[in-house]
């Protein structure tokens, strides 16, 4: 499966980030928990790369909890400070004014020898579409400034934005690259409903993605739609019989396969089905 998605307002997005970054102190990197490399932007790292960063690990609630440790840990031992965030709800999003401390730490001490005491720091606030980049700001400022919406593509255009008188924000749009040169990264987007739904295969993304389950989270998958067994199942094999089990038929008892492909993809993205992490910090050590 081939996923290339780069409309033509991302590189206008990124020309904007490009021209912006100098007014920065610190980047706030947004990254989804459960993919949290195929997540960064490779064009930000290069962006961002003698600025202080900050990692948001966003959507943890939807994450495998014990793999989310271990993503921070790594992050940790880059450099990165780092914070987990459940956007959602707001748990997690009263740390990220400590990270910014911490992560401006030292640009803030300079600016207490020139006696400039109250300046605010600035955070550019950077993710790639879908990562609830929009809800994660209107948290942290406390009120719906940020457009928000469970598809990619939502906020188009810069906002500046006051937390109190501590920080500003410049929100940014959600930006990817321009070539995914490791097609793993653009299913596993695909998968977590990154990438725009119209120039997707859904049945064959939900075999991959089932396939990804039956491997990893066997249990959930048995749990959700009630199988006996799914070891040595192919992803074709394994669509038919989901199907089945939510008694999704076409004239003639036929499975509809198309159907329930959107619906286990809506369901697996949104948690309903359980906890899970497509990526390890195993596979990049």
């Amino acid at each position: 499966m081939n996923i290339q998605w780069y409309p033509g307002h991302m590189t206008k997005a990124k020309r904007m980030m490009e021209e912006n970054i100098k007014l920065v102190d610190v980047v706030i990197e947004l990254v989804d928990a459960r993919v949290p490399i195929s997540s960064q932007n490779p064009d930000v790292l290069k962006l961002a790369n003698n600025k202080p960063r900050i990692i948001v690990l966003n959507k943890v609630d939807l994450a495998d909890g014990k793999e989310t440790k271990k993503w921070a840990d790594f992050f940790f031992n880059q450099g990165y400070v780092v914070v987990e965030v459940n956007s959602q709800n707001g748990k997690g999003i009263k740390s990220v004014s400590s990270a910014i401390n911490l992560a401006c730490k030292e640009k803030i001490e300079r600016n207490k020898k020139r006696g400039l005491l109250n300046r605010p720091m600035r955070a550019m606030v950077v993710g790639i579409p879908n990562v609830g980049k929009s809800t994660f700001i209107n948290k942290l400022v406390g009120k719906a400034s940020a457009k928000t919406g469970n598809k990619p593509g939502v906020t188009k255009g810069k906002q500046w934005l006051k937390l109190k008188n501590e920080f500003e924000l410049l929100d940014t749009p959600g930006v990817l690259w321009p070539k995914f040169e490791d097609q793993n990264v653009g299913i596993k987007l695909a998968m977590i409903g990154s990438i725009r739904e119209e120039i997707l295969d859904t049945e064959g993304l939900a075999m991959l993605a089932l396939e990804f389950m039956r491997d990893r989270y066997p249990n959930l998958l048995m749990d959700k739609y009630p199988m006996t067994d799914v070891a040595g199942k192919k992803g074709h094999e394994l669509l038919e019989a989901v199907t089945i089990t939510r008694h999704l038929l076409k004239p003639g008892n036929e499975p509809d396969v198309s159907r329930m492909a959107k619906m286990f993809l809506d369901e697996f993205r949104n948690g309903k089905i359980g906890k899970m992490t497509l990526e390890t910090v195993s596979e990049y050590k």
